[in-house]
């Protein structure tokens, strides 16, 4: 009797999941009242004159900008790219005291607009898996897809990914814009640039894009600062929740001497140091980059092949996000600076391959949700707990960054085969956002 009735309850619960997301109007519900929720958890702060998350700091800079004329770039080197400035700044338009109102309103848009084109792809295929999931995904990272710059980038990310075979130029003009906001789209352009057969439209965009900001703050004064961003992270130690870090965190946890966490007051951050970290604070850059450019090597390799196969648009879409997920993973795993946002980075490239592929992206969606939800575990939930080394939350932290470099191995491995294997990663004969008749592959 009871594992009948537990039967039902599991049969219930996978019922109300297939109709929420086949059906629209409930991820669009979902998705109004994550917003909604996370507003009014935030309302109080707001009505005592604080913000949440970052936005303090946005705020900051904002009004320094505003009523004192202090530019970030234009009159004073800045830890993010020009192009911040705009979603910075742009809350402060019904004034400082509304800048949280004008923030969710901006970030609930963004969302809404990928949400939008991942149903509409969703149809095509009559499948809103990626959808509910990029809900979900919303929902679990809320603290920070909602209250940080990522938080508009990677809905861009995601529209403009759908977008690309059919237009190559809003999908350009759309990475090249989110790059300026935060440089990890360029994960994205750097695959596209590789593989596409639309590279050179995204590239022209991107470098239109590129050339108007360049233009505007050198005519603004500020040209020296314009790459400022490059080398604010340069000689920095090792950030706390960096997969990097790892080993220092449990040497400073099990009382390893010389090993401990310290405050960063000018980056406001948790840094963590400890025996034989400093090869790593010194090189730790280039090894990332020496990582990166041979993951763009494989990725070229397999594109190679690629264009000998018989349907060489038809691998093009999958290699494309395989590419962007491993330079993008790769990006986290060998950074010195872990944060929580960094896990935006990944959601919006899983989210387009569920769309078109999605028995293929069963495994890094699935290993994605547990990441993100140990993440939010850790911060904001256990923040000050992982600051005093509970071994708890340490050993969560632990788990979500060796799932990290699990999700990495999945991605180089679709590369390696695509690469080097007679038959390359099994995949369909459409270009992104082409319509789906036949679901199998």
């Amino acid at each position: 009797m009871l594992v009948r009735s537990r039967r039902n309850r599991q049969g219930a619960l996978r019922a109300t999941w297939h109709r929420l997301r086949q059906e629209p109007r409930a991820l669009w519900a979902g998705l109004v009242l994550i917003h909604v929720t996370v507003f009014l958890l935030a309302l109080p702060m707001l009505l005592d004159g604080q913000l949440a998350g970052d936005l303090p700091v946005y705020s900051s800079w904002a009004t320094e900008a505003v009523v004192g004329g202090l530019w970030p770039v234009f009159s004073f080197d800045w830890v993010y790219p020009a192009g911040a400035i705009v979603p910075v700044v742009l809350p402060r338009i019904l004034g400082n005291d509304l800048y949280e109102v004008v923030w969710f309103v901006m970030i609930g848009a963004a969302n809404a607009a990928a949400l939008w084109a991942l149903i509409r792809w969703g149809r095509k295929v009559r499948d809103q898996t990626a959808a509910g999931w990029w809900v979900l995904t919303v929902a679990i990272l809320a603290p920070v897809d909602l209250l940080r710059l990522e938080g508009l980038t990677a809905p861009a990310v995601v529209v403009a990914l759908l977008f690309l075979a059919t237009r190559p130029r809003a999908a350009g003009l759309l990475l090249a814009a989110a790059t300026w906001v935060k440089v990890w789209p360029a994960a994205v352009i750097v695959s596209i640039a590789v593989v596409s057969t639309k590279r050179w439209i995204v590239i022209a965009m991107g470098a239109l894009v590129s050339a108007g900001v360049t233009l505007i703050v050198v005519l603004g004064g500020g040209g020296s600062s314009l790459a400022s961003f490059v080398n604010a992270q340069n000689g920095r130690p090792l950030q706390l929740e960096a997969p990097l870090a790892t080993p220092w965190v449990w040497m400073t946890m099990f009382r390893v001497p010389g090993a401990s966490v310290f405050h960063d007051s000018h980056l406001v951050t948790e840094e963590v140091t400890g025996p034989g970290d400093r090869w790593l604070i010194e090189n730790g850059t280039t090894v990332m980059l020496l990582v990166m450019a041979a993951l763009v090597v494989l990725l070229a390799v397999a594109t190679r092949r690629l264009a000998a196969s018989v349907h060489p648009m038809g691998r093009e879409v999958d290699l494309v996000l395989v590419g962007a997920l491993s330079l993008a993973t790769a990006f986290i795993v060998f950074n010195k600076v872990g944060s929580p946002q960094y896990m935006l980075w990944l959601t919006p490239i899983v989210a387009v391959g569920l769309v078109i592929r999605p028995p293929d992206w069963k495994v890094p969606a699935i290993l994605l949700l547990v990441i993100a939800a140990l993440t939010t575990i850790v911060f904001p939930s256990f923040y000050f707990a992982l600051i005093a080394l509970n071994p708890v939350v340490v050993t969560v932290l632990a788990a979500r960054n060796v799932l990290l470099v699990v999700l990495l191995g999945w991605s180089v491995s679709k590369l390696g085969v695509a690469a080097f294997v007679h038959q390359p990663v099994p995949l369909g004969t459409r270009p992104l956002g082409a319509p789906v008749r036949n679901t199998s592959y």
